[in-house]
């Protein structure tokens, strides 16, 4: 496992000079009495192409299932995917989780996916606008998700300042939609800032099985950042995944060690 020291930017425990008290600190954190939220995209799995082409390593399901167990249900994905989405890759997994950076939740594996009630679906003609405005840029690929839309430039990384540029026009020129855009891996987020994955774990940790545990939120991105808030109002902590983020107390080095992390739980005896 590859975690970093102390939560702020420089080596990670394992590299040459370093010890391995990060290491001890992220295992020791992760016990019975947590409650466990995890980004997917760039945290669980490794990020592709497209997003449609991720794959889901072996045995990862067996150890999320195990977690699970463990933690009495009180794990949660909390993905800028749709739950739908989730629901397919993780198949025949089902886990709680919140989807579209806390647009949408579900409480309990068994239930519906249902709205935040500040998330509002974005006007179907502005997916239209923006292929049309995005046109001259071959590769990017436009994600319609009833409460976001993202713009995945991965293919063309270099036009991201231009694509930018567009989009920011875009949204200036509908002020009376409330839209923002917010950055991600090779990737612009547009939504409105109504609703976070702080307001999906807040919302968790009132219910069972999470309400009275220690929480830890593990995410690589901008967008996980108002969950690390979240997790440290209410006296947990925050890892985060490639790079040091605000609010993260550690660093995990990729997903690679994010599931050696979870794994190595899966595998203790009773704490």
């Amino acid at each position: 496992m590859n975690v970093q020291n102390d939560g702020r930017p420089g080596h990670f425990v394992g590299d040459a000079g370093a010890g391995d008290s990060g290491v001890r600190a992220a295992e020791a954190a992760l016990t019975t009495a947590t409650a466990l939220f995890l980004d997917v995209d760039g945290t669980l799995l490794d990020i592709a192409e497209r997003p449609s082409a991720v794959s889901l390593p072996n045995l990862l399901l067996n150890v999320l299932q195990r977690v699970d167990r463990k933690l009495g249900g009180a794990v949660a994905l909390v993905s800028g995917r749709p739950i739908d989405d989730l629901d397919r890759i993780f198949s025949p997994l089902r886990l709680r989780a919140s989807g579209v950076h806390g647009a949408e939740i579900r409480l309990d594996p068994a239930d519906e996916p249902h709205p935040s009630p500040s998330a509002q679906a974005l006007p179907e003609a502005l997916t239209d606008l923006l292929a049309e405005s995005l046109r001259a840029f071959p590769g990017v690929l436009i994600e319609q998700k009833t409460y976001s839309l993202a713009v995945h430039y991965r293919a063309t990384p270099q036009a991201g300042p231009q694509i930018r540029g567009i989009l920011e026009r875009l949204v200036a020129g509908e002020p009376e939609s409330g839209i923002e855009i917010f950055d991600a891996h090779c990737a612009f987020e547009l939504r409105t800032p109504a609703f976070d994955k702080g307001w999906a774990v807040a919302t968790f940790l009132e219910h069972e099985p999470f309400s009275g545990r220690v929480p830890i939120f593990v995410g690589d991105d901008t967008t996980d950042e108002a969950g690390f808030a979240a997790v440290a109002a209410h006296g947990g902590r925050a890892y985060s995944v490639g790079r040091w983020r605000p609010g993260a107390q550690g660093v995990f080095a990729d997903p690679t060690a994010v599931r050696a992390w979870l794994t190595a739980f899966a595998n203790r005896r009773a704490d």
